[in-house]
């Protein structure tokens, strides 16, 4: 029987509800770590009780919460018996009060960007951290919004700088790889500072992975994991971005050589070209000192442990499951590198959800970026409300949909942040669906000017889909593995 259109929103949102609940942090912390007896079991390895004097939970992220409240769950036969302390960075709204853990609230809602009060946390956890002893078992949570949540900036750059330069290479298009391997150069605990004071002790980082391909080095940008970028590949992401600054700053001679140029800072730059022109001298005077700017940590390796606890192929799994259940006949793809700009990505999928012939439903996962219009133009939006919308644009283009509104398919598409997030907005994402374009319909009847495009050019995809009432929103979810979606088509109809 051909599914009603219904019947597919209810599927489209029950399969992707299915693969956020495959990575709720609760059942990927308790299939890593188990109290069982006078033994604590952390994936393979076994650590009896008697050789542990105290537990030390630290760590940050937008699941951070979550996993550490689960944790200490499992702690809790322990209370009377162990020292049992901990402090967490996560976002406002995941702080609440535990037994033995503090969540230390670290930026407001929605805003993905360092803060004072985070830079705080962090130094606190710096502070646990160098004071472990040998018999101290270590716990430390991470999770997707870690490089935000564990700000830690070096004495040479302020907070400030390293948020315009943040910003600035975000609004850009610059990938998460890319972003942490410049936040990696600024940092006293990313890219393995804070494995560099663990040497002698115990430190075991449980991971909920929101980077394509799991690197461990980029994951909260690697704090435990020997930093596999250098700062001249750091000096490499600003030049592709603000070559002309970079060149600026630096001459090179035939040699290729570097020499610092020591020109005055402008009054007519902005604060984000004052941040480059602050950072680019720093890598400048790195590079020609003596000692080396990365951390000398091999021998280190035997005290850290880096466990994934869950990914994206976790949720793709755990939809693909609802998806088979709901008599779908489905197929699967998890994205391993970064994907490119999002209305690319949506265009892509559009074209394959109209020529899907081996089976009825997609589940895709990956994280593209979106290039940002200038802040005077630009309306309020995420990565997969732009995703959608690019899609619905290339479905009106190729069926011909403004001459011929009867002819919308049998088809639907959603794209979600697992987290909760999308951009700057209280919405996970969107989607469309047959039920979506009616009211599209109508609404273009009373509103000839609210026209798809213009929201796409002005990254304003929330305020088209939210008279349509076709935002996704979950609220904070709890967990964070990049981004799911999920393609339905009735070939019955």
């Amino acid at each position: 029987m051909p599914r009603t259109p219904q019947q597919l929103r209810e599927d489209l949102l029950a399969i992707w509800n299915a693969g956020v609940e495959g990575v709720r942090v609760d059942r990927l912390i308790r299939n890593s770590v188990a109290l069982d007896g006078n033994v604590l079991q952390i994936g393979n390895e076994i650590y009896p009780l008697r050789e542990i004097d105290r537990i030390v939970v630290i760590g940050g992220g937008k699941a951070s919460g979550a996993m550490a409240e689960t944790l200490e769950s499992i702690l809790t036969p322990l209370f009377d018996q162990k020292e049992i302390i901990g402090w967490i960075n996560v976002p406002e709204n995941c702080a609440k009060p535990l037994r033995k853990i503090f969540l230390h609230p670290a930026r407001p809602i929605g805003a993905n960007e360092p803060t004072e009060a985070a830079v705080k946390g962090t130094d606190k956890i710096l502070d646990l951290v160098k004071n472990l002893k040998q018999n101290d078992l270590c716990f430390n949570l991470l999770s997707g919004g870690g490089s935000a949540l564990l700000p830690a900036p070096i004495p040479e750059i302020s907070l400030q700088d390293k948020l315009e330069i943040t910003r600035f290479l975000s609004e850009s298009g610059a990938t998460i790889q890319e972003l942490n391997t410049v936040r990696k150069q600024l940092s006293r605990i990313k890219g393995g500072k804070l494995k560099s004071l663990c040497y002698g002790k115990r430190l075991i980082s449980l991971i909920l992975s929101d980077v394509l391909g799991d690197p461990l080095d980029v994951i909260a940008s690697g704090p435990t994991v020997d930093n596999s970028s250098s700062i001249f590949d750091a000096l490499a992401v600003l030049r592709q971005f603000a070559p002309s600054i970079v060149e600026q700053v630096f001459t090179v001679d035939r040699q290729n050589s570097s020499k610092f140029v020591a020109n005055n800072v402008e009054e007519t730059d902005s604060a984000c070209q004052k941040a480059l022109r602050h950072i680019c001298r720093y890598f400048q005077q790195q590079i020609s000192s003596t000692h080396s700017s990365e951390p000398k940590l091999d021998s280190q390796g035997e005290f850290v442990r880096n466990l994934i606890i869950g990914n994206l192929a976790t949720a793709v799994d755990a939809a693909g499951s609802e998806a088979l259940r709901r008599g779908y006949s489905y197929t699967m793809h998890v994205s391993r590198k970064s994907e490119g700009f999002a209305d690319d990505v949506g265009v892509s999928l559009a074209d394959l959800a109209l020529n899907m012939k081996h089976s009825d439903c997609l589940i895709h996962g990956g994280e593209p970026v979106v290039k940002l219009v200038p802040s005077e133009q630009r309306g309020k939006g995420g990565r997969n409300q732009q995703l959608v919308l690019a899609a619905l644009i290339y479905l009106m283009n190729q069926l011909k949909l403004e001459t011929n509104p009867d002819a919308f398919p049998q088809v639907a598409i959603l794209s979600g942040g697992t987290d909760g997030e999308d951009g700057p907005t209280d919405a996970a994402g969107a989607w469309i669906d047959p039920i979506f374009w009616l009211e599209f319909r109508e609404k273009i009847k009373t509103d000839p000017q609210f026209h798809p495009m213009t929201f796409l050019q002005h990254n304003n995809a929330y305020h088209f889909f939210e008279p349509l009432k076709t935002l996704l929103k979950t609220g904070a979810t709890g967990t964070n593995v990049c981004d799911l979606r999920v393609i339905l088509v009735d070939r019955m109809s």
